[in-house]
């Protein structure tokens, strides 16, 4: 099946699965009704329940009893949590679904909307990452070490500030509060068949968890200690357009880089939209974890309650990549053929091919934690002091090298093609994610001999340190009457993120290395192709293999050392540095009354935040060096001597909510809510640094017009939060414990958006002052919305006969329409502050980062004595996925399916066999650029099957 029927029928098979499945459950109501009698309610409560139905369960109580409209998924006991990490967990939630990376959950979005929009908190409290976002690194967390998440709809104004679509809480148990010693360990061996087609690996990865709880002098003491070692492998194998593209006019000359549109005939010329390269990559990877979480409880009287919880997590994984790049992706254009948006369906190229490979490690430690402490003075009164603190330290280092294509081959003889660039045709099907490529048959892209000149190696480090310490205060009085109790609070905290960009610079080794001894390195650094199959699953790809070399060999024969350390310039001008302080303050009343026969219940209150930011960046003067082989032509490099800049911005906002419960029937609730929120925008986001394109010696500039054009920001300070009105209309039916029907509506109006601005600013170059324009994001004030339908079904088929009541099943739909838009940096509408005017773009724009029109989630299980078995499908259609860091273009992820199933076999008292696996049918994800349709990526990642044995006592 192609690419393009494949999406046809993953639409087609969510579509159904959602009737189906909400037809059954929708079916089963009145069997449901039923089951809830008194004689068999009250018979049903005499069982123990356990498993994958106990934490149903919970979670529909939790939603049943909380105020706000609120999802959850928790257990009663440690390491319950149906999910092999606590992203996979969430998606199981109403509304919640994730972007895959590596073919594990990483970012959430909530009701279709990004993560951008969402506010994540561990404990109560914000956590850091090492991304540069807001969301909390799921990954750096085992679900083994948390019992419950709780995913707030709607706000209310003793949450922390920053979820537009919702608030994620992740919490670890309080020992005392679990009531009982556990003793737990847990086993279990990983396979991954896509490891196991990496030369020399079995795909064999594995991982184990111990945890202990306990209570002690009288139960007023209780501590919980969890520890986990994570050891798997995830290979990966993609095929790349570059992040940047350019509006090539149809009218291109085919001798060199096609000649560029410019914004002033935007709308006039036609235009074809290309990549500055493609890229086909190998990726083996390992990766290790090592986590632990530790909490103490204090509890001397009923009214005195002091938690202490510390979590840490070390994470080191390392990529070995292997890349075919065709670096000239502009360069000698013909045939080219495109559709009405610029889409390249055909066209005929040259460019140097390149084989290229780097080594990259990646570690990212995480320490928080905090010290809570409960005080009832009365018992009226709760006074509740909370300090807290969060690091996340990430350090990675790339080493990696180039050889390119040249008319001769390493031993001095012509090629058949004598030259140094390789002719091939681009060809992309409608509907397809799956370019062909195909390169001149004259050339054979196994031979290690093609590739050999231009030699360049480059050391890159990164280091990015995220710290949060924060502090808070919150009074509760109890009342009589209408209120019954009104809370207050303050909190403070400041946030770090800096990121240091350390490139050691390129060693261009072309000219000082002799032929032979190019030929000498070439020879002893050859490597086999490190996969069979590669892209063998990708319909339309026709490059499988190509020749690879070692690159620590290439370092250690080049430049006498694996690796080359730091640069002694350890400043840089991409450097971002940003601080942003908080303070919040709130006054919330709940209340509890009868409305006629009718109860009610609810809170309202008002949150006001204010958020300062200092951003500082660094500016260098730039100095011009004259290519040696070309005079026409110069390469831009910085002098080394900088001048810090500081930013600064301030807003405060004011956050009204109001909650309403209306207990309808005793099993029948109606939510109303108001409230006005806020989402503020990445640190990463907020930087004050500058990118250049410093340029090579072999395709540097020709003009300064030319070199100033590839000056960038790495951010945008100015930006302010996201703000947004928004309502809730939710009817929830909860026939039995195990069933639940819900339909909530909501919508959300949005003040600003997002839009490029340019701002001309002065670099001096070669100690001449030149005004650079620089193009960055702004506020827009356009006004937008988002309306969307939430519907959620669960139960348990009791009424069917034995065995087949062990049957059970929820599904879960979200339905969003937004008129949000996000512009592309490059080709979409901006904006000029001199003339206040705004230029029309040539494409499109986007929508909300994240935002998908479609989100499905559907699970079925059964469960009957010592066997339990659960089926999870997630269904997401296409989004806008931002660039983290922003100011960059549009970049779309298309719709993605998968398949999950866990299953489990009690095989005495406390022990357990359990087997998982994940992405069965190896879906890939593929993105687009900058227009949806135009492909960018693709990538395959393979499932992946764990077993294990798990005992408690």
């Amino acid at each position: 099946m192609n690419s393009r029927n494949q999406i046809r029928a993953r639409s087609l098979r969510a579509v159904l699965l959602a009737g189906a499945g909400s037809t059954l459950l929708v079916a089963a109501m009145p069997a449901m009704a039923q089951d809830a009698a008194p004689a068999a309610q009250d018979e049903e409560d005499a069982i123990v329940v356990t498993g994958i139905r106990e934490t149903i369960q919970n979670s529909i109580n939790t939603k049943r009893e909380e105020t706000a409209i609120v999802d959850a998924l928790s257990a009663d006991d440690i390491g319950d949590l149906p999910a092999l990490s606590v992203g996979q967990a969430i998606q199981t939630i109403t509304g919640a679904t994730t972007h895959r990376e590596k073919g594990d959950a990483s970012e959430i979005a909530l009701r279709g909307l990004g993560p951008f929009l969402s506010n994540a908190t561990f404990n109560g409290r914000d956590a850091t990452n090492g991304s540069g976002d807001r969301s909390v690194n799921f990954n750096q967390f085992p679900s083994e070490l948390v019992n419950n998440i709780k995913i707030y709809k709607t706000q209310q104004a003793d949450l922390v500030e920053g979820g537009v679509a919702g608030t994620i809480e992740i919490g670890t148990l309080r020992p005392l509060d679990f009531g009982k010693r556990r003793i737990q360990g847990e086993v279990k061996a990983q396979y991954n068949p896509y490891g196991d087609r990496i030369v020399g690996s079995g795909g064999i990865g594995w991982r184990g968890t111990l945890s202990y709880v306990d209570q002690f002098a009288n139960d007023t003491i209780g501590i919980a200690i969890g520890v986990q070692r994570n050891d798997t492998n995830n290979p990966e194998e993609t095929y790349a357009a570059s992040s940047t593209w350019v509006a090539c006019r149809a009218d291109n000359d085919a001798s060199g880089n096609c000649d560029e549109l410019q914004r002033e005939d935007y709308g006039q010329d036609p235009y074809y939209l290309i990549p500055n390269s493609y890229i086909f990559r190998q990726i083996s990877e390992t990766d290790k974890r090592d986590a632990a979480f530790g909490a103490i409880q204090w509890r001397p009287s009923d009214r005195l309650n002091v938690n202490l919880d510390v979590q840490y997590s070390d994470r080191t994984f390392v990529e070995s990549r292997r890349d075919l790049t065709i670096s000239e992706a502009r360069r000698g254009l013909t045939n080219v053929e495109y559709d009405e948006n610029g889409i390249v369906r055909y066209l005929e190229g040259s460019s140097s091919l390149e084989s290229n490979g780097s080594e990259l490690s990646r570690s990212e430690e995480y320490l928080g934690g905090g010290l809570s402490i409960e005080w009832m003075p009365n018992d009226r009164l709760t006074l509740t002091v909370d300090g807290s603190y969060s690091r996340t330290i990430r350090k990675e280092i790339e080493r990696n090298f180039r050889l390119r294509t040249d008319r001769m081959d390493v031993n001095g003889v012509r090629t058949a093609i004598d030259n140094q660039r390789i002719p091939y045709t681009y060809e992309l099907a409608p509907g397809s994610f799956v370019p062909t490529i195909t390169i001149d048959p004259r050339f054979d892209l196994n031979n290690h001999d093609l590739f050999w000149d231009d030699a360049r190696l480059r050391r890159d480090e990164s280091k990015r340190r995220n710290e949060i310490i924060a502090g808070r205060f919150d009074a509760a009085y109890e009342l009589d009457g209408f209120l019954s109790r009104i809370s207050a609070g303050a909190r403070w905290s400041e946030l770090t993120f800096r990121d240091y960009d350390l490139r050691n610079g390129d060693f261009n080794l072309g000219p000082d290395f002799t032929l032979e001894e190019d030929r000498q390195f070439n020879n002893q650094c050859r490597q086999i192709f490190p996969q069979t199959g590669y892209l063998s699953a990708a319909e339309g790809n026709g490059i499988h293999s190509w020749a690879t070399f070692d690159v620590d060999c290439l370092f250690g024969a080049y430049l006498g050392t694996q690796d080359p350390g730091l640069p002694d310039e350890l400043r840089s001008a991409a450097n971002r540095d940003v601080t942003e302080r908080t303070l919040a303050g709130y006054v919330m009343a709940d209340y509890d009354a009868d409305l006629g026969n009718m109860p009610v219940r609810g809170n309202f209150g008002v949150r006001i935040v204010r958020t300062d930011v200092t951003s500082t960046g660094l500016r260098s003067d730039l100095i011009i060096v004259p290519d040696d082989n070309d005079p026409t032509r110069f390469t831009l490099d910085e002098s080394g001597d900088f001048e810090t800049v500081q930013i600064k911005s301030r807003s405060t906002r004011i956050l009204p909510s109001i909650n309403a419960i209306f207990e309808v029937a005793p099993d029948a609730l109606v939510r109303l809510a108001g409230y006005r929120a806020m989402s503020r925008p990445n640190p990463s986001a907020l930087g004050a640094g500058r990118t250049f394109t410093l340029g090579e010696s072999d395709d540097g500039f020709t003009s300064i017009e030319e070199a100033i054009d590839n000056v960038r920001a790495n951010g945008s300070p100015r930006l302010k939060p996201l703000m947004s009105w928004n309502a809730d209309a939710a009817v929830e039916w909860y026939p039995n414990k195990d069933s639940i029907l819900s339909a909530t509506l909501y919508y959300k109006q949005f003040n600003g958006g997002f839009q490029p601005v340019v701002y001309d600013e002065d670099f001096t170059i070669n100690g001449e002052t030149v005004t650079v324009p620089v193009t960055q994001t702004r506020n827009s004030p356009d006004k937008s919305r988002i309306y969307g339908l939430e519907l959620t079904a669960a139960t348990r088929f009791s009424f069917l006969p034995k065995p087949l009541d062990g049957l059970g099943a929820k599904v879960s739909y979200n339905y969003a329409d937004s008129n949000f838009e996000t512009q592309d940096i490059r080709l979409g509408d901006e904006y000029n502050p001199e003339t206040e005017t705004v230029t029309p773009g040539l494409i499109a724009p986007a929508g909300l980062s994240g935002y998908s029109k479609h989100v499905l989630s559907a699970q079925a299980y059964y469960e009957i004595g010592p066997v339990s078995l659960q089926a999870i499908y997630n269904y997401r259609s296409k989004y806008f996925q931002d660039f983290v860091g922003g100011n960059s273009q549009l970049r779309y992820v298309g719709p993605s399916e998968t398949v999950d199933f866990r299953a489990s076999l009690d095989l005495m008292k406390g022990v357990s066999l359990r087997f998982e696996a994940l992405n069965i049918f190896n879906e890939p994800k593929a993105t687009y650029m900058p227009v949806y349709g135009s492909s960018r990526q693709y990538h395959y990642y393979g499932s992946k099957y764990f077993i294990g044995l798990r005992a408690r006592i």
